[in-house]
């Protein structure tokens, strides 16, 4: 079986097919700047060289023809056909309280996406131009829609709920909904098959942590809380995103700019950050570098980041009553060792022991990190978000 997983952005369209029988990658690569000048699709081939093909992609039709153009009929194909295709799996970021899990696309599941556009109105719209698009060019290929939210429609009330009038629940679905989802459900089922443990019966904190990041707690198997909210905005300290802010500062920072809601949603989504803090980078190897080079905006972004995720560490730890395994992940979660290292410090308390040389050692490779006597098995899970999504619309077929 092979299953082609899709995830359309606002400008971008990645992609990879995958070998089931085998999960071997077959292709994979990215449509870049649709819409916009200078465009082009950028692959890597089985034998890992990196190649890349300006062309004219106005939309996202285009864009993906031309993707099934490459896997099939260019020097770079992998398949004869796209008959091989048994079938395509979306990420869809925002699915609300309306799909608990991934499911096959028929009209009903697309009418409850565009139902669920208000909640994410940056995502949702090209996720939905990418199945649109996939049934033009094949319409009687099954399509998967696999969303960020769903792994967290588990958590109870008392955590996903916020403090406002119930109204605005009942009115507008105002509610936690938590995102990466598919993320930190393929790295905590990862852990668990790595250590042998039994995924149903075990204590975990997720922290998938990059240019975007939050935290989950799962209690055997489920998740209990996110460290996002009603958007990505809500939680940990990000690239250009605040994390966690009163709403206080935020009616304040209106009346005194004289700004309005969209004006607002931009200083908190592009302008934040590490990026607002350090007036250096959204990125953390040249933030790393500035704060190396003594510069104190760069160090203190740097120190609040890892600091907000340490909080966090430790309040699921008490939600869960325990942790048994702590598993980073993302871009910084999986390559930056001083930041493991700067939140996993003294932590002794809650049984946890960093093994702070082999800690150094891993950058982008699955790894247990902890110390041979620590309680909380410590580990690093590269994410694999494509497989998980290709092994739901395999098991969807099936």
């Amino acid at each position: 079986m092979k299953i082609l997983v899709l995830n359309c952005g606002s400008s971008s369209v990645k992609y990879k097919l995958f070998d089931m029988d085998s999960l071997r990658v077959l292709g994979q690569g990215s449509v870049e700047k649709i819409g916009l000048s200078g465009s082009y699709l950028k692959l890597q081939t089985c034998s890992g060289e990196k190649v890349m093909i300006e062309e004219d992609f106005p939309e996202y039709t285009k864009s993906i023809q031309f993707i099934f153009k490459v896997l099939t009929e260019s020097k770079y194909a992998c398949i004869k056909s796209l008959k091989e295709i048994d079938a395509v799996g979306h990420r869809v970021v925002h699915g609300g309280e309306k799909f608990s899990k991934s499911v096959r696309i028929n009209d009903e599941v697309l009418r409850k996406v565009n139902e669920c556009i208000d909640l994410a109105p940056l995502h949702n719209p090209p996720n939905l131009k990418g199945i649109e698009a996939v049934t033009r060019i094949m319409p009687d290929l099954p399509q998967v829609a696999v969303f960020d939210t769903a792994f967290h429609q588990t958590m109870p009330a008392k955590a996903y709920m916020y403090g406002l009038p119930y109204e605005y629940y009942e009115k507008y679905a105002i509610r936690r909904y938590g995102f990466h989802g598919t993320s930190h459900r393929y790295v905590s089922r990862r852990a668990c098959d790595i250590l042998g443990v039994d995924y149903a019966s075990q204590r975990i904190i997720t922290a998938h942590i990059g240019n975007g990041g939050s935290v989950t707690a799962i209690r055997d198997g489920k998740s209990v809380e996110n460290s996002m909210g009603l958007t990505p905005l809500e939680g940990l300290l990000m690239g250009t995103r605040t994390g966690d802010i009163d709403g206080g500062a935020l009616t304040y920072l209106m009346e005194k700019e004289n700004i309005g809601p969209r004006a607002l949603n931009n200083i908190l989504n592009k302008k934040s950050g590490i990026l607002g803090v350090s007036g250096v980078s959204s990125d953390m190897r040249e933030l790393s570098a500035a704060a190396k080079s003594g510069n104190e905006r760069a160090q203190l972004a740097l120190d609040m980041y890892n600091y907000m995720i340490k909080k966090y560490v430790g309040a699921y730890t008490a939600v869960l009553g325990g942790v048994d395994v702590l598993v980073f992940t993302g871009g910084v979660g999986e390559n930056q060792d001083e930041s493991r290292q700067v939140i996993c410090e003294n932590m002794e308390y809650m049984g946890l022991l960093l093994d702070s040389e082999k800690n150094k050692l891993i950058h982008g490779e699955e790894a247990i990190i902890s110390a041979p006597k620590s309680k909380v098995r410590v580990m690093v899970v590269p994410t694999n978000e494509e497989l998980m999504i290709a092994m739901d619309t395999a098991e969807i077929l099936s």
